[in-house]
């Protein structure tokens, strides 16, 4: 008698919840909890709650693989910003990357990691057109940083710099409107300059000069653009 109770018990609750997924409010608002499938399937893309339109809560979002419902991405909802809380994951169930979104525009700091694993490879920012702004950071797996570059408004401007696994200065260039444009060097492994020069719109200019051991070795004139600069060995 017990279990025939129990399956009766679970079937009613599983109709009822059933009649709660996928209502529309007295306007024909999404209210309440949905789910859905992915077209022609019984495979889950989204499950989430509605408040009469409005996404509430945490959503989730499915990869169809094979016929079975993979965790691809969250967004979690705040009622006091038009702001979601993002995560991306891959088919392995690991986390990829995550931030904040507003709709499908990146807004703010995002963090993206090494394959299966908790650190941090890139770190950089968005602008509210979603661009890119400011500060981004590369690292290597060891946590050392590997690079760190500088943007304006979604091109790269200004400084950048990249460093070994060592911590040594691997380069220095400078950028202008997403192009090569100013003072370069360049550093060997063991930290010593290699070359410095400058370049002009994504091109070599001017006097170049070429190190070895850490002594000056060659000069290059590159501010005719031929294909043989003038050169003078030391």
């Amino acid at each position: 008698m017990k279990l025939i109770y129990t399956i009766l018990l679970s079937l009613f609750i599983s109709f009822s919840f059933a009649q709660d997924l996928n209502q529309l409010d007295s306007n024909g608002e999404r209210h309440g909890n949905w789910k859905k499938n992915f077209e022609d399937t019984k495979v889950l893309r989204y499950e989430g709650t509605f408040d009469h339109g409005k996404e509430v809560g945490t959503f989730k979002f499915y990869k169809n693989i094979n016929g079975q419902a993979i965790l691809t991405a969250t967004r979690t909802f705040n009622s006091d910003t038009d702001l979601a809380q993002v995560k991306f994951y891959s088919s392995t169930k690991h986390l990829i990357s995550e931030g904040q979104m507003r709709g499908k525009t990146y807004v703010g700091r995002w963090v993206y990691y090494h394959n299966k694993s908790k650190q941090i490879m890139t770190q950089e920012f968005y602008n509210n057109k979603g661009e890119l702004e400011g500060e981004k950071r590369t690292y290597y797996l060891s946590g050392k940083m590997a690079k760190k570059e500088n943007y304006v408004g979604g091109v790269l401007n200004g400084e950048s710099r990249s460093f070994s696994e060592t911590e040594k200065l691997i380069s220095v260039f400078n950028y202008t409107n997403n192009e090569l444009h100013g003072p370069a060097k360049i550093y060997d492994t063991k930290g010593d300059l290699q070359m410095e020069g400058v370049y002009q719109k994504d091109r070599r200019h001017g006097l170049w000069k070429f190190y070895e051991n850490g002594k000056l070795k060659e000069e290059k004139d590159l501010t005719r653009r031929s294909n043989n600069p003038v050169k003078k060995r030391l």
